[in-house]
């Protein structure tokens, strides 16, 4: 069976920097529903379409393609006091906007002088990517993962 529109695609991969240091080793496979559904980099899926069982790709994904370029207006150096006393760095949290809805992921990349130092940019935004995957299984999505827009586990319904 190959790639297409509405089938659950398995891949086994790997991703490299452009200095060919490991970014994700791929521990677990990537599973996802194919056809526009927003569960891989697109340009990724574009690649994949119409490949088979035991096919490989090997893909660099320049920064667009991927996590986009690297924005330094979304660093912010804020109050350490508006901050939990347990905060370290590296830690994550989800910014609210003004009107309450929550926003960018954000990450505290310092803590100095009574300063906390947040980027909501994606650890690996700015960075070109290389994505080396096998074909592991393809198959036709259910009814229900193609009306919900993603994969289900073996056992269900998962969110």
């Amino acid at each position: 069976m190959q790639i297409e529109k509405n089938t659950v695609v398995t891949l086994t991969y790997r991703v490299t920097d452009s200095d060919d240091n490991v970014v994700d080793e791929g521990a677990q496979p990537l599973v996802y529903l194919h056809g526009g559904y927003d569960g891989i980099f697109p340009v990724l899926e574009e690649a994949l379409h119409g490949k088979a069982v035991g096919d490989e790709l090997q893909l660099r994904l320049e920064p667009d393609d991927a996590f986009g370029e690297y924005d330094a207006e979304l660093v912010a150096i804020e109050p350490r006091n508006l901050f939990p006393e347990d905060i370290e760095v590296g830690m994550q949290f989800e910014r609210a906007t003004e009107n309450g809805a929550e926003d960018e992921l954000y990450t505290i990349t310092d803590i100095a002088d009574g300063k906390v130092v947040v980027d909501g940019n994606h650890p690996l935004a700015g960075m070109a990517l290389n994505f080396s995957c096998t074909v592991a299984e393809v198959r036709k999505a259910t009814a229900d993962e193609i009306a919900h827009g993603h994969i289900h586990g073996p056992h269900g319904h998962h969110h």
